[in-house]
Parts: C-alpha cells; sequence; structure tokens
C-alpha cells in the first residue's frame, strides 16, 4: 500500500467512525478508498476528477438553460462521434444546419472538415468533434466570454472523458479560448500546445478556409503536423 493510499483509508475510516459516534448528518455517503482515489486530483491539475461517461455528462447538461443562448437554439449540439478518439476538434459554436440538426460540422464546413479528416486516412467515425459552446448564437456571432464559461465545464469533461492525444482547435474562437490568449489565428496556428494531457494545435476554421481557399495549403501543414503526433502517440 502506498503512502497515498494508506492516508486515503485512514480519513476513511475516520469519517465512518465520526459518522457513527455523530448524528450531526455531515456525511452524506462513506466512500471506499478505491472511489476516493477516483476523484482525488490535485488542485489545477488536468487530470479528469472522475471517471465518467459520455451518456452521463450529457444527462447532467440536460435541457440547459445555463445561458441565453438556449432561448433561441433550435437543438443542443453537444458532440459526436468516437468516445474513445485519439483526434478531437473543437470548434467555435453550431451554425444554422447545426441547429437545426442537433449535430456539429453538418453544413458545408463540415463537409469541409469531412474532407480534411479523410485527407489524414481518417473518418468522422474516428473522432470526436464538439464545439466552445453547445447552443447557436444568434446570427452566428462570436459567443460571448459568459457563454463560453457556462459551457466549459462540459466541454471539459468531455476531453477528460475521451482523452484524446491530440486536440484541434479549429478557428480563432476555439483557440483563443481554450489557450486563453488574444493572439489571432494567424499567429498562433501551427504550434503545439498542452490542454487537459492532450496535445492541442490550432488551425483555420473550415467556414474561413471556404472564403479563403489560399488558405488551405497552410491548414493542409497543420494537418500533417497533427498525423505525426497520433502516429508519434502510437
Amino acid at each position: 500500500m502506498t503512502e497515498k493510499d494508506w492516508l486515503i483509508e485512514q480519513i476513511s475510516e475516520r469519517l465512518s467512525f465520526y459518522q457513527s459516534i455523530t448524528g450531526l448528518g455531515f456525511v452524506r455517503k462513506v466512500e471506499t478508498p478505491a472511489q476516493m482515489r477516483a476523484v482525488v486530483a490535485a488542485p489545477g491539475s488536468d487530470e479528469p476528477v472522475k471517471h465518467e461517461t459520455l451518456e452521463v455528462i450529457r444527462a447532467d447538461l440536460g435541457d440547459c438553460t445555463r445561458c441565453v443562448l438556449h432561448e433561441k437554439r433550435t437543438h443542443l449540439v453537444f458532440g459526436v462521434g468516437n468516445p474513445n478518439a485519439d483526434l478531437m476538434f473543437i470548434g467555435e459554436g453550431p451554425g444554422f444546419e447545426e441547429d437545426r440538426q442537433g449535430i456539429p460540422f453538418v453544413g458545408p464546413a463540415g463537409q469541409l472538415l469531412t474532407k480534411i479528416i479523410n485527407a489524414i486516412d481518417l473518418n468522422r467515425d474516428d473522432v470526436y468533434i464538439a464545439n466552445v459552446v453547445k447552443c447557436r448564437p444568434p446570427g452566428n456571432r462570436d459567443p460571448e466570454p459568459e457563454e463560453v464559461e457556462e459551457c466549459r465545464p462540459f466541454l471539459d469533461r468531455q476531453i477528460d472523458t475521451i482523452r484524446p492525444k491530440v486536440i484541434c482547435a479549429l478557428g480563432r474562437v476555439a483557440a483563443q479560448n481554450l489557450l486563453k490568449t488574444e493572439e489571432g489565428i494567424t499567429r498562433i496556428r501551427g504550434r503545439i500546445y498542452s490542454y487537459r494531457g492532450a496535445k492541442l494545435v490550432p488551425t483555420f476554421h473550415p467556414a474561413y478556409l471556404l472564403r479563403n481557399a489560399e488558405k488551405k495549403r497552410e491548414c493542409w501543414e497543420d494537418m500533417k503536423l497533427i498525423r505525426r503526433l497520433l502516429n508519434d502517440a502510437e
């Protein structure tokens, strides 16, 4: 038994003892040492605080009304793909088609994203796709900071559950919010960052590439970097 396991066991036994001799009811449930280890993480750690499933996270999110974006949405767009994906794409938020269908990246930008995924020898079923906000901002405006922060815990829980080796942040809004930076996507793309145990590579949003075809070459360089990172992680 390690020193950490011994300490957890002692805490568990002491809580059980206090519960047995008091009528205060300050402990609702005494967990076993194994259960306690599952939720112990250092403050500020990127480690998941507990093991859970995407279904549990979706149930916790519920019919979310935590920010104003719920008022005009058609569907909440949670995420889609392989729950054990090595590669996760994160965009900024649902667009018109995504809001209508409840699935991320199904409009013209999504069709381009599918081609990008195929170009690095993967299929959409191999990856996981989500956004920093799960409801469509009116008029496709940028999500407000408070809207992002309401969604952030659920996105982080998705990442912790999937445990991707590589995250691709699609576009300025996603990259700036994940990395907590104000630098533009042109400056930060093509570099490797760390986020919650994964390597994060920002690149241009597919919708931007549809309007600026000359940037596709740079996006392709980012995708080749992501492919190398995935190969190295095998």
